[in-house]
């Protein structure tokens, strides 16, 4: 039986390694295999600005791909944690009652929303500023290159 309060957290805390689609539907999740691409990105992105300064046009394309990444499995999380105990069951619990407690909203599920809601939409706000001030960075850049 699948745990939504299980679900909801790996989704907020493991969601960018793919951990909530494994635990949902086995090793055979291609989004599960997927997930880790971005994030793997994103973190070499980091890493090139630890080498290479902020100036890094690479790094500033990748870097937000960690950042939206992290939001999208926070949003994941919202969407597992608010889901009704008998939508749970019937979409991940198939055969099992609708009223199953595997379904059921509790405190813990209540504060993997929370956290998710309020470090999902932090993070997402930093990648969007992230990315439009580099992206306007750069046009300020040309824009001084292409007058002298």
């Amino acid at each position: 039986m699948k745990n939504k309060t299980l679900t909801a957290w790996l989704a907020f805390l493991g969601g960018p390694l793919g951990l909530h689609c494994f635990y949902l539907g086995g090793f055979g999740s291609v989004l599960g295999w997927l997930l880790p691409i971005p994030t793997a990105l994103g973190l070499y992105g980091l890493e090139r600005v630890k080498q290479f300064g902020m100036d890094d046009g690479l790094s500033w394309v990748l870097i937000p791909l960690l950042g939206f990444t992290i939001a999208g499995c926070a949003l994941t999380a919202i969407v597992y944690g608010l889901m009704t105990p008998e939508k749970w069951n019937a979409r991940y619990n198939a055969g099992q009652p609708l009223e199953s407690a595997a379904g059921s909203t509790n405190w813990l599920t209540i504060g993997a929303i929370v956290l998710a809601l309020m470090i999902g939409s932090t993070v997402l706000m930093a990648s969007i500023a992230f990315s439009f001030q580099r992206y306007f960075e750069n046009q300020v850049e040309e824009g001084r290159l292409m007058s002298q």
